[in-house]
């Protein structure tokens, strides 16, 4: 593999740490953007040819992106694994954080097992340009759907996340003495919505039904800008997460982490198809995510730990640079990705990325088939 150039291994870097986070497929792009370039890279950088070093290389990169969630996330990794280890210890499950692990184990089970038994005959069968493009018109249909029929379930759960997490910043505040130079008025209300002043702390549903942002006084934003202040939030936010995420039965973290499955396809995205099993399920949209990610962390760490002999064997010979390259770029890229996600989607939908793939799917549908 020693045609691997740096351009490329930097390309293929960017695109797997930050498409393997979106819910748009690393793998459907990786298959799709060398054969749309063409030329020495749609010969070098093919996925489906027999023993495919390239696909050694993108997998391999998965260690990369793993390593990447696993320093966003290394805080809540602790508290799973130390509940891991004291169910073990204790021979019960009690804590949110115990019955989190277990579920994050029995929910990879399924996609272990289906991925070490075929995901060479998956590759070698489905992972062709064209294929990659209709099935990332699939992943977009399946994400769009995932928003127009959310149960209600998880519509309730959106607000009911929402309605937490604004009580919880409202609590410090109560408990310390307000001080302020001057008064800084707050934003004013829009006369559109109806609303007084004094229901500004409940009026987000409300305000978010006419298009509008609910309105922050400017003490308050100064308040946001100190880092450690986020951080703290953030710490809580993911406490409060876990113990809802603790609060499904077994059998529905199977039924989401099972639908990993489907990633095995070149075009279907991992994170994507999870976010709208676990909507499906009731979790809201934020959670959904989360879950998403800490499912995804063993099952691409462990991929990405099977390909590492191949490419310290003959297959990596002259690229390791290369390889260094694409390694950093991916877990840089996968580290500002889940940043953006998680923020992203405490608000937002999935419905762009959905829009996104049917697009860019159909585009390479018909420029692979028809132009080239």
């Amino acid at each position: 593999m020693s045609h691997l150039t740096y351009l490329e291994s930097a390309v293929v870097g960017m695109i797997q740490g930050v498409s393997e986070m979106f819910p748009v497929s690393s793998l459907g792009h990786n298959v799709l953007i060398p054969a749309i370039v063409g030329g020495s890279w749609a010969r070098d950088l093919n996925v489906a040819s027999p023993e495919s070093p390239y696909l050694a290389f993108i997998v391999g990169l998965h260690v990369a992106t793993a390593i990447a969630l696993l320093i966003y996330f290394w805080r809540d990794w602790l508290r799973i694994i130390g509940g891991f280890l004291s169910s073990l210890r204790d021979r019960r499950v009690e804590t949110a954080d115990q019955k989190l692990a277990w579920m994050i184990i029995l929910a990879t089970i399924p996609v272990g097992i289906v991925g070490l038994a075929f995901e060479h005959t998956f590759r070698v069968l489905f992972a062709k340009p064209i294929l990659a493009g209709i099935f990332l018109m699939v992943n977009g249909l399946i994400l769009l759907a995932g928003e127009r029929y959310r149960t209600r379930a998880s519509l309730a759960a959106d607000v009911s996340v929402a309605a937490e997490r604004d009580q919880a910043a409202r609590e410090p505040a109560a408990r310390k003495p307000a001080f302020r130079a001057s008064p800084v008025p707050a934003s004013p209300v829009p006369e559109s919505t109806g609303l007084q002043p004094g229901l500004l702390a409940s009026a987000e549903p409300e305000l978010a039904a006419h298009g509008q942002a609910l309105p922050v006084p400017a003490s308050h934003r100064r308040q946001q800008t100190g880092g450690l202040a986020l951080r703290e939030a953030e710490v809580a936010d993911a406490r409060r997460a876990d113990r809802r995420l603790a609060g499904m039965r077994y059998p529905q973290a199977v039924i989401i982490g099972s639908a990993q499955i489907l990633a095995l396809l070149a075009g279907i995205s991992r994170d994507g198809v999870t976010m709208v099993a676990g909507m499906g399920r009731g979790l809201s949209r934020e959670d959904a995510a989360r879950f998403a990610f800490l499912l995804a962390t063993p099952v691409i760490l462990a991929a990405g730990a099977l390909k590492i002999p191949d490419l310290l064997g003959p297959l990596g010979n002259g690229i390791h640079g290369q390889i260094l390259l694409g390694s950093v770029l991916s877990g840089v890229g996968a580290y500002l990705a889940v940043r953006f996600l998680l923020r992203y989607l405490r608000t937002r939908t999935l419905t762009p990325f959905g829009i996104y793939c049917l697009v860019a799917g159909l585009a390479s549908v018909v420029y692979l088939g028809l132009v080239r």
